[in-house]
């Protein structure tokens, strides 16, 4: 620990963002750097606690309390404050495979369990993590590392989302021969099609993807397993498969106008925008256009953020954002105490920006949708709502009762559904013949990764349902490991 007191002496200070009024008219990233000094000092924050709870890595409930990753936080910390940028990028990666990523748009569970953010501002761990990474980039000290033997054994990672790119990246390391399939025309899998530009520039994802490729891993696109290939022939050609498909079968509105034109899921709308942006800069029109329509997105989450930050973008008329649950309070509840992750009020970007072009906040709170209503067209023109207000019954439940006289008619010409997923596309995993959970997921155990079929393993979301992009990274890791050692009775893979 290089500065003792260096949590007393300086204050968390996290990188600017650009001008919202300047950056909505652009897809470019909204997040700004440091210097190098100020980043020594917000190393120096690090308290090198005895017990570190940042990178403990375990799930309590339905919070992710620290980094599963078990990122080794404090070190690379001190290494950072210390000028000492190499090691600190060598400790960084020694558990993460892609920290531009996770720095870039993971919400974080380590800074809610850091021992600083008792009583004071958490240290500035993935605005870090991000600064080493992108160092390592513009020094050239990332380059490809392709194994310098190969084993002959030939695994076949169906989805290359985190948890497909890093297995991929695992299985290469060991020296077997990874391919990559992927049913899209573009490889990524949510970190190419679900997050838009503004949060992760696509360039980032391509840098890395190409960095696999010079590694030594292929990746096979528009070829969707148990329609372009058969379940059957990836048994028989490879030693092993690793599905890491996802969870995207989207979670539906089954109200009264739900067929009616103009009603999208968010997802949807997310890829096609940026499929078009990538391809043509919009000149195809093969995207949902919300300029000047008044635009409602259903659901309160990061998904619903970035639907409301892009139909900005296209110069909406109006936007609103539904969530069923009561506005945040600004400091810790009584139920959600340190470490866990703190549900806490913040002003996400996508709502700096419509402050700045509309000057409203387009949250809406304990509010849920009635029904959709239509024109003579077919197209929606309108949804009712009514307020909502949480109870505890008689027997200690939790209900949600609506609020007579609250009821509402909103004007809306296009709205995105996100309700996040339900579970994982079962047809990859009927394809394979694979045992199914009680959720829909692939069974297989945690830790191990095998399911019923031999030479088989699922990884994460496909296996554990919707999560974080650590919890993809670190079950694409586990995954890899007990592939491996499968493949050869050892493994050195962690």
């Amino acid at each position: 620990m290089g500065k003792a007191t260096g949590f007393m002496d300086y204050k968390r200070i996290v990188p600017g963002e650009r001008n919202p009024k300047v950056r909505l008219n652009d897809w470019k990233e909204y997040q700004q750097t440091l210097p190098e000094d100020e980043w020594k000092k917000q190393g120096a924050r690090c308290m090198d606690c005895g017990t570190p709870f940042c990178h403990t890595g375990i799930q309590l409930g339905h919070s992710t309390i620290g980094c599963p990753l078990y990122n080794l936080i404090p070190e690379w910390n001190d290494l950072v404050y210390q000028g000492r940028w190499r090691e600190a990028l060598d400790r960084l990666l020694k558990t993460n495979n892609f920290p531009e990523f996770t720095g870039r748009v993971c919400p974080a569970p380590c800074e809610g369990s850091c021992t600083a953010a008792i009583n004071d501002p958490a240290v500035a761990i993935k605005s870090i993590e991000r600064a080493i990474i992108d160092k390592g980039f513009e020094e050239g000290w990332i380059v490809p590392e392709p194994p310098a033997v190969r084993t002959g054994k030939k695994i076949a990672i169906v989805g290359s989302g985190p948890a497909g790119l890093v297995s991929a990246d695992e299985l290469n390391k060991a020296g077997h021969s990874v391919t990559v399939f992927e049913r899209s025309d573009r490889i990524g899998g949510l970190l190419m099609y679900g997050i838009p530009n503004m949060k992760l520039e696509k360039e980032i994802v391509e840098r890395r993807v190409s960095l696999l490729e010079e590694e030594g891993i292929q990746f096979v696109t528009n070829t969707e397993v148990g329609k372009d290939i058969d379940a059957g022939q990836l048994r028989d050609e490879f030693d092993a498969v690793i599905l890491c498909s996802g969870a995207q079968k989207h979670r539906d509105l089954p109200i009264e106008g739900r067929e009616l034109k103009g009603i999208h899921f968010a997802m949807n709308y997310l890829t096609s925008n940026t499929k078009s942006l990538l391809d043509s800069n919009f000149a195809d029109g093969a995207f949902i256009s919300a300029k000047g329509k008044d635009v409602i997105v259903i659901g309160g989450g990061d998904t619903g953020a970035d639907c409301v930050a892009s139909a900005l973008r296209h110069q909406c008329k109006s936007i609103a954002q539904f969530g069923k649950h009561p506005q945040l309070p600004a400091e810790r509840a009584a139920g959600n105490p340190w470490p866990e992750y703190p549900h806490t009020f913040s002003l996400d970007y996508a709502y700096a920006e419509a402050n700045a072009q509309l000057g409203i906040d387009p949250r809406e709170y304990s509010i849920i949708t009635k029904k959709f209503i239509g024109d003579e067209h077919g197209h929606v023109k309108e949804l009712h709502t009514v307020q909502v207000q949480k109870i505890t019954d008689e027997k200690g439940c939790v209900i949600t009762r609506e609020i007579s006289g609250s009821e509402k008619v909103w004007p809306a010409q296009l709205v995105f559904i996100a309700v996040g997923f339900s579970g994982p596309e079962e047809e990859v995993i009927h394809a394979f013949n694979l045992t199914q959970d009680k959720y829909s997921n692939v069974k297989a155990p945690g830790g191990k990764y095998t399911t019923n079929v031999e030479g088989v393993f699922a990884a994460g979301d496909v296996r554990r349902g919707q999560s974080l992009i650590v919890w993809a990274i670190q079950e694409g890791r586990g995954a890899a490991r007990e592939c491996d050692h499968y493949l050869t009775r050892s493994t050195a893979l962690s």
